[in-house]
């Protein structure tokens, strides 16, 4: 990846992280990313930064910041709030795995004034996002007034890459459980998304033994 690009995206991300730290989501709120950071212009000091389409990599002023809405995707993930606008490259795996800490396609893309990423708090409780971007790393926190009575865990399941023709497709289902903190027991079992990316790296980046065609994929979530 080109390095300016990313040091380009760092200080983008350096620049939307006040207008994102210390929000609250209220009871019957809904946050919206762009509604609370607005265009990305050069004017504001945003520089261009890696930005993905449906054909692979290319870039844009304010590139990079899916990385925020990423952060933010994964700690809602883990809070009882409504995810009611998320958009994502489900479609391509763009680079191959180095550290990957999280499952495949719980990733968010957003693009100003087209592609949001919104949330709706539908409990009792307020909830508020702590954003610290530092020399290596954008942190974050979701924080509750309440303590919430049960955990959440995403995991990954059933995943694999697989050759169709020419190419190869990388597939996975994400689920979220749910389990009360006092009994220990599962109230819910949730499908976050399935993935059905098309590889654009070389196979031979692949750390995985890839499966020969044995017919289609459930449609993508």
């Amino acid at each position: 990846m080109n390095l300016a690009l990313q040091e380009n995206k760092a200080v983008s991300l350096g620049l939307a992280a006040p207008h994102i730290d210390g929000i609250l989501i209220r009871p019957g709120e809904t946050f919206s990313f762009w509604k609370m950071v607005g265009p990305c212009t050069v004017a504001k000091g945003y520089r261009t930064g890696l930005t993905i389409n449906n054909n692979g990599p290319a870039s844009g002023v304010g590139g990079g910041l899916c990385q925020f809405t990423n952060l933010l995707h994964w700690m809602v993930l883990h809070s009882p709030m409504e995810i009611v606008e998320h958009h994502h490259h489900g479609e391509i795996d763009l680079f191959p795995d180095f550290n990957r800490q999280i499952p495949f396609g719980t990733g968010t893309s957003v693009v100003y004034n087209y592609l949001d990423y919104r949330v709706h708090n539908p409990t009792e409780n307020t909830f508020q996002f702590r954003i610290a971007v530092t020399d290596d790393h954008l942190r974050g926190e979701l924080r509750a007034v309440e303590a919430l009575g049960v955990k959440y865990h995403v995991k990954e399941r059933e995943s694999y890459f697989q050759e169709v023709g020419n190419e190869v497709y990388r597939r996975n289902t994400v689920y979220r459980s749910v389990r009360d903190k006092r009994t220990g027991n599962e109230t819910a079992n949730e499908l976050v998304v399935r993935n059905n990316a098309k590889v654009l790296y070389d196979r031979a980046l692949i750390n995985a033994p890839i499966r020969k065609d044995q017919g289609t994929f459930p449609a993508v979530d």
